[in-house]
């Protein structure tokens, strides 16, 4: 049994609905699948319902955080979450009108350089609203500012860059008990993309649930080195493709069902 435990779907920066993720996943072999996108849960329900009609296929309800730590991005993946829970959903509008501010900011930005972006077209590639820098990246590319969305961020939106802005973030300590005040397990996603491995032993201090070891940008070196981490201080280990669309590799990078036993045992909410 594989389960892949990082997907995206277009109600963050995925190119796909939930119910079509979940009919490529069914295609792909697997099991089940964790709706992981970032800042949002609108498109869990969706995935529930597909999967209702095929043999009730397993989804298990996630999602995404960004913080910031020491002035560098980190990710943290929060699993078997309570979606309906209000205070979650309070954060989560907090962090979509973040986005939202700062993509108009970006645009502003971009207009002043030259480059004239609409932020109603870029918001009809997107599900809820909820944009992100890849959404402006994408719109970059299709207007032939730049040859792809790395070159994007190279240029224009990575953090230092001349359009890039902050936006409001939880701390790693406040997602890690957002997470678990909602019935959730929280996961470090892909330590091996972090430049400061100190973040790895500040969220075990503050309390991290898990690693996520197995990730389509980890070596397998990589993977040897954070289930030894994770094992030395008795965490989850996890992993998935962080499939955003393209390139297809949904189903590559998994985990079986003893990780998702493990997983269930932890949570409150199964």
């Amino acid at each position: 049994m594989k389960y892949d435990l990082h997907v995206h779907t277009s109600f963050s920066d995925g190119k796909y609905d939930p119910k079509d993720v979940v009919r490529q996943a069914i295609e792909k072999g697997l099991s089940g699948l964790a709706i992981t996108d970032h800042d949002t849960v609108s498109g869990i329900h969706l995935a529930i319902e597909e999967g209702k009609e095929h043999n009730n296929f397993y989804i298990i309800p996630g999602i995404e955080f960004s913080c910031i730590y020491k002035d560098e991005e980190v990710h943290i993946l929060g699993y078997f979450i309570d979606y309906n829970n209000s205070f979650l959903l309070d954060t989560v509008i907090q962090l979509q009108n973040s986005r939202y501010e700062r993509a108009l900011r970006i645009i502003n930005k971009l207009k002043e350089i030259g480059i004239t972006l609409d932020l109603d077209s870029i918001l009809q590639h997107t599900s809820d609203n909820n944009v992100g820098r890849l959404h402006i990246a994408k719109a970059l590319v299709e207007k032939n500012v730049v040859k792809n969305t790395q070159e994007a961020f190279n240029k224009y939106l990575g953090r230092g860059k001349q359009a890039y802005f902050e936006r409001f973030h939880l701390s790693v300590n406040e997602v890690i008990d957002l997470i678990k005040n909602t019935g959730g397990i929280s996961v470090l996603a892909h330590p091996g993309l972090l430049k400061d491995k100190s973040i790895i032993h500040h969220a075990i201090t503050c309390g991290i649930d898990g690693i996520e070891c197995i990730h389509s940008k980890h070596n397998l070196h990589e993977i040897i080195i954070y289930k030894t981490i994770a094992r030395e201080n008795k965490l989850l280990i996890t992993g998935g493709s962080d499939y955003h669309g393209e390139p297809n590799i949904l189903g590559n990078y998994y985990v079986g069902f003893d990780s998702i036993a493990a997983m269930k045992e932890r949570s409150i909410n199964v």
